[in-house]
């Protein structure tokens, strides 16, 4: 393995470190409606649970309203009953074939759980982000340990691992502080 190949894993594993939690900040709800929210919540489909999206068309009515329209006409009840009893705290209701999912305005005092929500994802982005850099660096030691590369080519290797993590980190901050911001606004 070469200081390029350490390198590009290190890269490639932090991006993937990053839409991971861009995932994860799309779970969180604000008071915008977003078809993402309900991607999580599975519905009892002949004896095996999968996400509603397999089982219905999810789309937006308006910013404060998710459509679920189910591909078959019996499934509307479970459908309904899987996201009345998801830890989301909605409230579907029916429409003949067609589901509503009004979004309920956020409370102050649920906007600062939310954000205190986001802030431990960012952390625990961080934490694997660190361990992605610590991973490198060992990897660095051993090839000088091995003497395939030099002291100072290891050092400005470990240097330009060192920029990288900071820059992911500092992604990582602004998508927290963005995000936060979202849900603080009323």
């Amino acid at each position: 393995m070469t200081i390029s190949d350490i390198r590009k894993n290190a890269e490639t594993k932090m991006g993937k470190s990053i839409e991971s939690f861009k995932a994860e900040l799309q779970k969180i709800r604000t008071g915008r409606a977003h078809p993402g929210i309900l991607d999580q919540v599975q519905v009892d489909y002949y004896g095996s649970m999968v996400p509603i999206s397999q089982v219905a068309n999810v789309s937006l009515l308006d910013a404060r309203t998710i459509s679920v329209q189910p591909w078959e006409k019996g499934m509307g009840s479970k459908i309904e009953k899987a996201i009345r009893e998801s830890d989301l705290g909605l409230n579907p209701s029916s429409q003949g074939d067609l589901l509503r999912v009004p979004m309920p305005a956020l409370t102050e005092e649920r906007r600062k759980d939310l954000t205190k929500v986001v802030r431990h994802a960012g952390e625990d982005c961080k934490v694997a982000v660190r361990n992605l850099r610590r991973e490198a660096n060992e990897q660095l030691k051993k090839l000088l340990k091995d003497k395939a590369v030099s002291e100072d080519e290891e050092r400005r290797a470990q240097e330009e691992v060192q920029r990288l993590t900071d820059r992911v980190i500092t992604e990582v901050d602004r998508l927290v502080h963005s995000k936060e911001g979202e849900i603080m606004a009323v």
